[in-house]
């Protein structure tokens, strides 16, 4: 870890978390990941070496806290009550990112888009029997993907998970991140083709009913920075 020198806690703070990928992994604590799998399919691009190497810096500041699984087999990560503070700096860098950033096309990786719509399920609202729903993206042609609406944590697979499909929902990764971040609606995204989803009424409707917002859709955007 480099060092700036300077006694500022500004600058302290940022010799820690100013890594790349550190703000990421963090987030992802926040919202629930607890194994090094979940961690790692929330920070697509990042390599497990380097995962590994944050986790430990971080682990080695009190910051996250390493214990065994239950199953006695790998271990699980969950933030101290030091680690858990930083939900103030990671909400307030969203909240600024959301008003003031525009989405761009280097934003849009298909694969933590289906990963941020199954931590966006609201488990309550998920029908007893659960859903699964085969997503077909317009960017990803070549490929299908299936969500697995369940409790406790809905899943993403990129195998056919040998089980009957409720839905088939056509769209591609622009339109979802879109849609999470409500600067297009469900409606007005069907409307314009954006967004197709077949199968019974009442499945569709269960679906797209247990898809909450991210928490950063109320944010007020500006348009253009004067």
């Amino acid at each position: 870890m480099k060092h700036y020198g300077q006694y500022c806690p500004i600058a302290r703070t940022s010799e820690l978390l100013a890594e790349r990928w550190t703000p990421i992994i963090i987030r992802n604590l926040l919202t629930g990941c607890r194994t090094f799998a979940e961690l790692l399919a929330g920070a697509p691009g990042i390599s497990k070496a380097l995962l590994a190497q944050r986790l430990k810096l971080l682990e080695g500041h009190e910051i996250v806290m390493v214990q065994p699984s239950g199953s006695g087999r790998g271990r699980t990560y969950a933030l101290t009550e030091m680690g858990r503070e930083l939900k103030a700096i990671t909400d307030a860098m969203g909240s600024w990112g959301a008003r003031w950033l525009e989405l761009q096309s280097h934003d849009i990786d298909a694969g933590y888009v289906l990963w941020a719509t199954c931590r966006l399920v609201e488990l309550d609202k998920i029908p007893s029997d659960g859903l699964v729903v085969r997503i077909e993206l317009a960017d990803r042609p070549n490929d299908h993907f299936w969500m697995l609406l369940r409790r406790p944590q809905p899943e993403i697979c990129s195998n056919h998970p040998g089980l009957s499909e409720d839905l088939v929902v056509r769209t591609d990764s622009e339109t979802l991140a879109r849609w999470h971040l409500r600067h297009i609606s469900y409606e007005d995204a069907t409307r314009a083709g954006r967004i197709q989803i077949e199968g019974l009424g009442s499945r569709a409707k269960a679906f797209v009913g247990c898809i909450r917002p991210s928490p950063f859709a109320s944010v007020e955007r500006v348009s253009s920075v004067s």
